[in-house]
């Protein structure tokens, strides 16, 4: 199920996939498309982001970019520039533990985007963070590779495949 023009309930999935993990609703939507679902491409990071400017710059090929920034709510990972970038390569949704900023460039974009909260401060600009690797947020682990799934009712990740 990676094709992310199908139609999806994150609650018809839930009842279908009793493996499916839940993300604890502590997300807004702040893009302009409420559901989205692709592969899950992980970075982490802190409080500096060009690590995740430096990804939505490459082909996104339907995937979500999923950013552990540890929670932070210090500053934001996520403008509309950035958001720009997820869109014109591809990339079918982003989801920020941590801030964004520009919200109303943001609503404007054909992305799906969830985070935290809005923060108007931009976040440091020092490279670093991990990419491709297991984040845990939110009371859920995502692998890369996982199945992501949002829409209005939440959060659902089913394990990638192979």
């Amino acid at each position: 199920m990676t094709d992310t023009s199908a139609v999806f309930a994150t609650t018809d999935l839930s009842d279908a996939h009793p493996e499916a993990q839940i993300l604890a609703p502590i997300f807004r939507d702040y893009g302009g498309q409420p559901c989205f679902s692709g592969p899950a491409f992980t970075l982490q990071v802190f409080e500096n982001n060009p690590l995740v400017r430096s990804r939505l710059e490459t082909p996104g090929l339907g995937r979500v970019l999923v950013v552990d920034g540890g929670g932070s709510l210090n500053c934001a990972l996520l403008g509309g520039m950035l958001g720009q970038f997820g869109v014109q390569n591809g990339w079918a949704g982003i989801i920020i533990h941590g801030c964004v900023r520009d919200t109303a460039e943001l609503r404007a974009l054909p992305i799906g985007i969830r985070a935290l909260a809005a923060y108007p401060r931009r976040s440091g600009k020092v490279a670093g963070g991990e990419v491709g690797v297991a984040v845990t947020f939110a009371g859920v682990t995502i692998d890369p590779g996982d199945q992501i799934y949002a829409d209005q009712d939440g959060i659902l990740v089913l394990p990638g495949r192979g």
